[in-house]
């Protein structure tokens, strides 16, 4: 993956706690060719109290009003054989499983599973167990940073850092936690500021409609986009509505596969598909009239036209007062 922008489609809980729909996730995941398809692991007991309100979009996300955080997420967990199963199916398929831990026994069992990094989510940053833990299993990490200022993150940084995590093998994401994130809120310049403030690899963990936002994001440079997806918007679900059907996943990954070519390698110097262009576009020092051998060239009977395969226009004051070697016609290169 080393100079490639690695892409996580977001499943997250889009599946509605049903294995079905989760496995029609992954084949649309494959589809849009991805490089991972990512859900979410926890223990709702673990991870909310029984009291736990529920943030503005979920409340609106969802039909039932008068659920707490813990009845909404009971509904959306995946058991230990639902992991196993979609592991199974995703290396049926050619993608690559993740998911996020939100508790210490959910980090455990995933790490059990063999994923190949962990992503702490933006509502982990701050959490000093969680962040100990996540480092202690020696593998990259990527930090989502939603919510946080810029000492927290580095914060959080420091402690992956502290536990032995080499800085090459962190990822830090920029990330605005509101589903969706209103433009004038996201921002996208602070994740520059992240890159030169702390010196690490950066990316954009994205939660905005559309697809304009990511594809920016690795123009700047990001070296990891994460979106959430999902099979149809207008699903019941916390996060259906800021997430992408397929088509828009799919023209996505097309459209950060383009511009991570289009970047190049930083050179400014003529490209090979344009060196037959410079004969044609560029002028030459030509004719402007007919000129006999020894006349003296001189601003009338010398002017600038196409091809480029003659003398360059650059040389022009050193070619005035010189002698004509030959006769001339009008339009012949000097």
């Amino acid at each position: 993956m080393k100079n490639k922008v690695l892409i996580i489609a977001e499943a997250g809980v889009n599946h509605n706690g049903d294995i079905h729909l989760a496995k029609k996730l992954i084949d649309a995941a494959v589809t849009a060719e991805v490089d991972f398809v990512k859900f979410q692991t926890f223990n709702s007991k673990k991870l909310v109290t029984r009291n736990a309100g529920r943030a503005t979009y979920q409340i609106e996300n969802t039909n039932n009003s008068s659920d707490s955080q813990l009845t909404m997420l009971q509904k959306l967990e995946l058991s230990k054989d639902d992991h196993l199963e979609l592991i199974s199916y995703c290396e049926t398929k050619g993608i690559k499983f993740l998911s996020t831990g939100f508790d210490l026994d959910s980090l455990d069992f995933l790490n059990e599973l063999g994923i190949p990094l962990f992503k702490v989510p933006s509502g982990e940053i701050t959490n000093l167990p969680y962040l100990r833990k996540i480092a202690s299993f020696g593998k990259p990490v990527v930090i989502s940073t939603g919510m946080a200022d810029l000492r927290e993150v580095e914060d959080a940084l420091n402690v992956v850092l502290n536990e032995g995590v080499d800085k090459k093998d962190i990822t830090i994401l920029h990330c605005n936690t509101e589903y969706p994130t209103p433009m004038e809120d996201v921002n996208l310049r602070a994740m520059i500021s992240i890159k030169e403030k702390l010196n690490v690899n950066i990316g954009y963990s994205d939660h905005t409609l559309g697809i304009e936002i990511p594809i920016a994001a690795v123009a700047m440079g990001a070296t990891v986009i994460e979106k959430h997806f999902t099979l149809d918007n207008t699903m019941e679900g916390p996060d259906h509505k800021a997430s992408l059907e397929p088509s828009g996943l799919k023209a996505m990954v097309s459209s950060i596969r383009n511009i991570e070519r289009a970047l190049g390698h930083g050179r400014k110097e003529p490209s090979p598909s344009e060196m037959k262009n410079k004969a044609v576009a560029r002028k030459s020092i030509v004719a402007n009239m007919e000129i006999e051998k020894g006349a003296i060239f001189t601003v009338d009977n010398l002017t600038i036209k196409r091809p480029g395969t003659g003398i360059s226009p650059m040389l022009w004051d050193e070619i005035m007062g010189t002698k004509a070697t030959k006769h001339y016609s009008e339009d012949d290169l000097i």
